[in-house]
């Protein structure tokens, strides 16, 4: 199953209890669903879980049945549709729209004046319009609707929520996205989806554990080829200097520096400079081979 699927099952096992909340809910679904106009509510779903919820949900809220509801246990596309003149007129009352007047769908603000409510509400958006990204893969999460004045305010919404999304048009839908871990995260535990939130959490920590892990393997890496270029860049200097009959002309401090280079080319700076007799430091030690990179350059 998908992780968009998970986090609607999840969503699903929240209880269907106070009347503002459940109509709340219902008018995001509405918003977002298949069609919702004055002659037709058609929800189409493929989860069940949310398919057993709808019923219950719209009972609590309108105190109805839909018309044609799939039966149990059907599978693929679950259709769920109401037509009944009078109950459209109820909802669309309960709404507090006017039957009377072309349908134009917008959010009514007064009914999301509380918290829970604004919670229900973007609940309902999600079940009826939302997908979300595989946090693994990327962060996404999108609230698709073909309704232009309800995806405006939902955007303004979100806004006076503390959830700044972007938006898009995309083949006659308007869509209102997260792209940020953070905000996807609070917004689903606003909405009654925790555990989806710190599954989000979790792969995003994975994320940068291994990014950094990476980002140190890589920095390792070239510090070890760096030292074993320099360490080859030395040694050919000394054999230079060796085959030109200069280096039992150098001052013995030198000339020691040589014969344990040679003698231990696998050695890093550090551990070169322990194996002197005294030891010397880091800095003397890279002092010394510069210096007979530097005499052997001319030949």
């Amino acid at each position: 199953m998908s992780f968009s699927y998970d986090t609607k099952n999840e969503l699903c096992k929240l209880p269907v209890q106070k009347l503002c909340c459940a109509r709340a809910e219902a008018y995001g679904i509405l918003l977002y669903c298949n069609t919702f106009s004055s002659t037709e509510v058609r929800i189409i779903t493929e989860n069940p879980n949310f398919a057993a919820r709808l019923p219950k949900l719209f009972q609590r809220a309108f105190s109805l049945r839909f018309d044609r509801m799939p039966e149990p246990g059907t599978p693929g596309k679950l259709v769920f549709q109401i037509t009944d003149r009078k109950k459209l007129d109820r909802i669309i009352n309960a709404l507090g729209y006017d039957p009377r007047q072309n349908l134009v769908l917008h959010i009514n603000f007064g009914l999301l004046e509380e918290e829970c409510c604004r919670a229900s509400f973007l609940r309902g958006t999600f079940f009826a319009g939302g997908s979300l990204t595989d946090p693994q893969k990327r962060y996404h999460l999108e609230l698709n609707t073909s309704h232009l004045q309800a995806s405006r305010e939902l955007e303004v919404l979100l806004r006076e929520c503390g959830y700044p999304p972007k938006s898009l048009a995309r083949n006659g839908s308007f869509i209102t996205y997260f792209k940020q871990s953070d905000q996807i995260e609070d917004f689903l535990t606003w909405i009654g989806a925790p555990v989806a939130a710190m599954r989000i959490m979790s792969a995003k920590v994975e994320k940068d554990l291994r990014n950094s892990v990476n980002r140190r393997l890589n920095c390792d890496s070239a510090n070890l080829d760096k030292a074993v270029g320099a360490a080859q860049e030395q040694m050919e200097a000394i054999r230079k200097l060796r085959e030109a009959g200069l280096l039992e002309q150098l001052p013995d401090k030198l000339q020691l520096t040589a014969a344990l280079r040679l003698e231990y080319p696998e050695l890093s700076l550090s551990e070169l400079a322990e194996s002197f007799d005294p030891p010397v430091t880091k800095s003397c030690l890279n002092h010394r081979l510069r210096k007979l990179v530097e005499l052997a350059k001319p030949l």
